[in-house]
């Protein structure tokens, strides 16, 4: 979607198109939405809705079920292929079992029916639009997270002699090896060496290895996402939910790693709701 999808209080006016062919009741919910602050476009049928999704963009569609000429069920289908990202809600007198379930197929947000509130109608838009704003809000800080911690493993790799940021932790004591289990850690190499016939060794990051040292060293005791961050990576001042997707991204990489099935993780281990251990078992 070209536009950011959010309510006329939060922010820029939503593009949204009214599709009806009751001109009394399509004419009253597009000034009333207009009062309200977005920006709407009628079409009075199918083609005519079409015709308006293919020359323009829009945040979210209010769509008739049953009008002459073309359904709401091919509407919804051709409005999918023109603009995937497009919020559709329902509103329709006829509902039937083979609707609901086109609508659900074709990932409706809501299914409204008539007669509906304008009221009614208005929130459940501004509802819409606010949780689209909120997923698309998320989202964006996972990909700033991630795009930044591949950006500076990368710089690590591509010159080791570069001096270390300070969001990132200090290399580990020249010659640190650790052993726990079945795994040993050589930190000083960043290679992490799994028992075995054969032995399997693989290289690890500096935050991996920082995370993974951290576990290991206290060996089944619960650590949360909040004290591997601060203690492991050095991340004080960071939101809660910052933390946690930075702590869970590094700790699915070094499972990928060295776990013989990480699907089903038999050394680092996950207590629901407060954190990580690392099982020498």
């Amino acid at each position: 979607m070209d536009s950011l999808p959010v309510s006329p209080e939060a922010g820029p006016a939503a593009r949204l198109l009214i599709v009806d062919d009751e001109v009394n009741l399509r004419l009253s919910m597009a000034e009333i939405l207009r009062q309200r602050g977005y920006e709407v476009e009628e079409a009075s049928s199918g083609v005519e809705a079409l015709a308006w999704l293919e020359r323009a963009t829009f945040d979210l569609m209010v769509l008739d079920m049953v009008m002459p000429g073309l359904s709401g069920v091919e509407v919804m289908r051709r409005a999918r292929q023109l603009r995937p990202d497009v919020l559709i809600i329902v509103l329709t007198a006829h509902a039937t079992v083979d609707s609901a379930i086109a609508a659900v197929k074709l990932n409706v947000t809501d299914f409204l029916l008539k007669p509906c509130h304008v009221a009614d109608l208005t929130l459940t838009i501004s509802h819409t639009l606010q949780e689209r704003a909120r997923q698309l809000r998320r989202q964006n800080l996972v990909n700033m997270v991630s795009e930044a911690m591949a950006a500076l493993q990368q710089t690590a790799v591509a010159d080791e002699t570069l001096p270390i940021p300070a969001v990132l932790p200090p290399p580990a004591p020249a010659g640190q090896l650790i052993c726990v289990g079945p795994l040993t850690l050589d930190a000083q190499k960043r290679l992490a060496t799994l028992a075995g016939e054969p032995a399997r060794s693989v290289e690890l990051t500096e935050g991996e290895v920082s995370v993974l040292l951290a576990l290991m060293e206290r060996p089944n005791q619960v650590l949360s996402c909040n004290q591997l961050a601060n203690t492991a990576l050095g991340y004080e001042g960071m939101d809660k939910w910052t933390v946690e997707s930075v702590i869970r991204s590094c700790v699915f990489r070094l499972r990928q790693k060295i776990e013989p099935t990480p699907d089903s993780p038999r050394l680092i281990c996950t207590v629901r709701g407060r954190g990580y251990f690392f099982s020498p078992a």
